[in-house]
């Protein structure tokens, strides 16, 4: 699967190309500002976005969404956040982002075609009520949910420490340790890896 990472915006999240390399069909997940950055990589390979898919409705994840021109999907208990400057903390930071609403709301378990390739949607709930995970073959990405030695923040509004802890042990540290984990932040990893050294997951 090609897989290029774009480290955009103030709070520097990971925007993901993910697709296949001989089509040059993508998912673009999680641009959370910086188009023109992300632009630059889709035209320099020449690829072809399908969509735009957010791992839940914070803005640092959905900041670019409307300006590819190209479906937008979202877990269905995160689509207000999508038009709700409230909920996807936007407001609290000064710019109220909203932007238009999703064209397809995803549910567990659904199977994202890309060229050859496919994503599974994992629902796992605890820094949103709908983040989700999207697996690979070997890869998934995690979004503000697993991190590189860290875990997404459950202290804003509609986050559940709970939950999220749940989410990882029983739907993410169930793969096998070789699974590449791509989070929202931060530098890759494994699930073996954090199994062993995530001081937030006991």
């Amino acid at each position: 699967m090609l897989i290029k990472k774009i480290v955009v915006g103030p709070l520097e999240s990971n925007c993901y190309l993910a697709g296949d390399e001989n089509t040059k069909e993508i998912f673009v997940i999680d641009p959370g500002g910086d188009y023109k950055s992300i632009k630059s990589v889709i035209d320099k390979y020449s690829l072809k976005p399908k969509a735009v898919i957010n791992t839940h409705g914070h803005g640092d994840h959905i900041g670019a969404n409307e300006e590819f021109g190209i479906p937008v999907w979202i877990y269905r208990l995160d689509a207000d956040f999508l038009i709700d400057s409230s909920k996807n903390l936007s407001g609290a930071f000064g710019f109220f982002l909203k932007t238009k609403s999703a064209s397809r709301l995803l549910e567990d378990g659904d199977i994202l075609n890309i060229g050859k390739y496919s994503l599974e949607v994992i629902h796992t709930p605890g820094h949103t009520p709908g983040s989700i995970c999207l697996k690979a073959v070997g890869v998934i990405f995690t979004g503000d949910t697993l991190f590189c030695q860290g875990i997404g923040r459950t202290d804003f509004a509609y986050g559940s420490e709970k939950d999220i802890i749940n989410s990882i042990k029983e739907k993410l540290f169930t793969l096998d340790d070789g699974y590449i984990i791509y989070p929202g932040h931060g530098p890759s990893s494994t699930i073996g890896d954090e199994k062993l050294n995530n001081s937030f997951i006991r």
